[in-house]
């Protein structure tokens, strides 16, 4: 898993609450279980005119001219701006899957759906809670200036305006120290493989008829 330790980046607004999990990537294309090609096909619904389909080619689609993603003033972003209860819905993981593939590292909300925001630091994506007083400052100060960014330090758990203003944020220390470290599950258990192998050849010599 991606570590994230600071992001300074173009931020993109995702102005509308409630977002499900199924507008950030639509049920058809969760047949894979890769983790990656998923990019294409986030907010598919919002930022195509038709409809998706698994293993299509994308860029003879056409695009939305309205959904501030295909907007030249966003291209690059690694910030995405939300509203309230962002990732409601089903549980799919796949919707942290689609937004770090695209390119975010950061979303920010006023509050996130809690099973999509564990999957998010599960994955390397970093979900922060701001008030709804400072996501109003931060989208309508994005959208006064092209180009907006902020920066991102989750050392500091802050989030810093071109302007100079810091808002802080909460983050549980082992979720911290978790994606400080790069670590998800499986990087937290091989963190003990030398433990573990020692215990399985321990079993082995007492319980042989185990392994056979």
């Amino acid at each position: 898993m991606k570590s994230f330790t600071k992001v300074t980046g173009i931020a993109a607004p995702m102005d509308r609450a409630n977002v499900d999990t199924d507008l950030i990537i639509p049920k058809q294309f969760l047949k894979s279980i890769k983790r990656s090609g998923f990019g294409p096909n986030l907010f598919d619904g919002l930022r195509y005119l038709d409809e998706g389909q698994p293993d299509q080619d994308n860029s003879k689609r056409p695009l939305n001219p309205d959904f501030p993603l295909n907007s030249p003033r966003y291209q690059g972003a690694q910030i995405l701006l939300a509203r309230k209860n962002f990732g409601c819905g089903s549980s799919r993981e796949h919707a942290p899957w689609a937004l770090d593939d695209y390119g975010f590292r950061c979303v920010i909300a006023p509050s996130f759906a809690d099973i999509f925001y564990n999957n998010c630091f599960k994955n390397g994506l970093l979900p922060v809670v701001l008030t709804e007083d400072q996501v109003d400052q931060l989208f309508r100060e994005m959208y006064k200036a092209e180009g907006y960014q902020l920066t991102v330090d989750l050392e500091q758990q802050s989030v810093t305006t071109p302007g100079g203003d810091t808002f802080h944020f909460e983050v549980d220390d082992f979720r911290k120290h978790c994606l400080l470290q790069g670590l998800d599950d499986i990087g937290l258990t091989l963190q003990d493989a030398n433990a573990i192998e020692g215990y399985e050849a321990q079993r082995r010599k007492s319980a042989p008829w185990l392994f056979v």
